[in-house]
């Protein structure tokens, strides 16, 4: 019989800037005396003497909020929780629409530039962290993610008991995603096509690219409209999997690479933080999908247009 995990306890720490505490574990198994003789182990990548300041100051707490002793006893499977210092960020001027709220879900349209949920460098400008400063719901969670670079639609839940209903949507591709893009017009291309192709994704390479094999990711393109005087058409995109970048893959593939990628076809230099110029020509347009909760079915659409398409001349000239 498989024995039930038992659930962590509550964070005894609240969220700063809607950014939840480091929550840490200690491992059953481990030759330390102390907390702090683990904990300098584990966190040694955050430099000599950080660790001990964080005890000097009480930032270290256990499940009942007081502070631990550097010297308390190593108690396996013991929780400690603490807050990361917050990284100097460049806040992203645009606004973030709620299209819709109810006591399930948000969902939220996302402007270019902002990601969905804490990683790396960016973590309180995130879509998740400054909706639970904004709308003052601290359990939010995503039920799934979108690229920083792609404005559009993302849904998010209130419940955490809830949220794993809501993630199986798009594990099992029960969500109809509907995408659109600007990008060259090719007269050849017959359109529309899906494409099928292997996208590999691998850890640490910015660039995922098409390798034999099995296809993993479809992908149907249409043209909606085409503008002659540019040279551009605009594309209704439906992806048929979720492979990473496997829009902006198949675009590329097929010699109509998105404008403002600086993936693909290439890798372009990084861009600076702070720079907002020509943000990447797609757009997450409509969410549908049964609400695996309530049973209703929802269809919601983006209000946002892409300016490479509305106002071309200030999108090429960043502004």
């Amino acid at each position: 019989m498989r024995r039930r995990r038992t659930p962590p306890p509550p964070s005894p720490l609240p969220q700063r800037a809607g950014i939840d505490a480091v929550r840490v574990r200690l491992p059953v198994d481990g030759a330390w005396s102390t907390v702090r003789e683990h904990l300098a182990e584990r966190l040694s990548a955050a430099g000599a003497g950080v660790v001990d300041g964080m005890f000097a100051a009480g930032l270290f707490v256990g499940a009942d909020g007081r502070p631990v002793a550097d010297d308390a006893p190593y108690e396996p499977g013991m929780y400690v929780w603490f807050h990361r210092e917050l990284p100097a960020e460049v806040p992203v001027p645009f606004p973030l629409e709620v299209v819709h709220r109810d006591e399930h879900v948000v969902v939220a349209d996302k402007p270019h530039f902002l990601a969905t949920t804490p990683r790396g460098s960016h973590v309180t400008e995130t879509a998740l962290a400054r909706l639970r400063r904004e709308l003052d719901v601290p359990s939010l969670g995503a039920a799934h993610r979108l690229d920083r670079l792609t404005a559009g639609l993302v849904l998010f839940t209130v419940r955490p008991e809830e949220r794993g209903a809501y993630q199986a949507l798009f594990r099992d591709r029960r969500v109809r995603k509907e995408y659109e893009a600007v990008a060259p017009y090719d007269p050849s291309l017959a359109l529309p096509r899906t494409v099928r192709s292997r996208i590999v994704k691998e850890r640490g390479v910015l660039a995922a690219f098409e390798a034999e094999g099995e296809p993993n990711a479809v992908s149907r393109v249409e043209l909606l409209e085409r503008c002659p005087r540019r040279g551009l058409g605009r594309y209704r995109l439906v992806p048929g999997t979720g492979q990473t970048h496997q829009l902006r893959v198949h675009m590329s593939t097929l010699g109509v690479a998105i404008l403002g990628d600086p993936l693909y076809p290439e890798v372009a230099p990084p861009v600076p933080a702070g720079d907002f110029r020509r943000p990447l020509q797609l757009l997450a347009r409509e969410l549908a999908f049964t609400d695996p909760v309530t049973g209703r079915a929802h269809r919601f659409r983006s209000g946002r247009s892409l300016g490479a398409w509305s106002a071309y001349e200030e999108w090429a000239a960043g502004q």
